[in-house]
């Protein structure tokens, strides 16, 4: 009946959220932070494992919210667990499509974060400060880390650089 639902009326069959996390969790074993989004989805399961797929919405969200910030958990932790949520919702909305051409969900509904006020701003570094951490570096970042300092270049630039492509200037020896 399920399969006449599908191909007859376009009917989605009915997919919980544990289908869809273990989905998630096997199509992105490539993931370095994959055993952190199993860590939060463990979390998460026993509020909304068992929970249609199209059911779920922020407001669904919100007891695993509360029960969160009762352990004392920061924002950013709590955060990171609704984007899991969010992520694998848009796939099913998105990419997911099972045998009969439909995407495991209509439409993605709309997760929203939780603002992070506590969250620790930015500064530069003071000369003191600079000179602490550049004297507990092994020489080689030490270098590095002041080659950061003065041109502001991000890690993943600095970290790709390559002798090859070094430049002799005589005037500056």
């Amino acid at each position: 009946e399920q399969t006449r639902q599908a191909q007859i009326y376009g009917v989605r069959p009915g997919r919980i959220f544990e289908q869809a996390a273990a989905k998630f969790v096997l199509e992105n074993q490539h993931k370095r932070s994959l055993s952190s989004d199993i860590g939060r989805l463990k979390q998460l399961m026993p509020w909304i494992g068992e929970i249609p797929l199209d059911k779920i919405h922020t407001g669904i969200l919100l007891p695993w919210i509360d029960h969160r910030r009762r352990e004392g958990v920061a924002v950013g932790t709590i955060n990171h667990g609704l984007k899991v949520v969010r992520r694998i919702l848009n796939l099913a909305a998105s990419e997911w499509v099972d045998d009969y051409g439909l995407t495991w969900l209509q439409a993605s509904p709309k997760i929203k974060l939780l603002p992070d006020t506590n969250k620790r701003q930015p500064y530069p570094l003071n000369w003191d400060e600079q000179q602490l951490l550049f004297s507990a570096l092994p020489a080689h970042l030490a270098e590095m880390a002041l080659y950061a300092v003065n041109t502001g270049c991000r890690d993943a630039e600095i970290c790709n650089l390559r002798w090859d492509w070094e430049v002799q200037v005589p005037p500056l020896k």
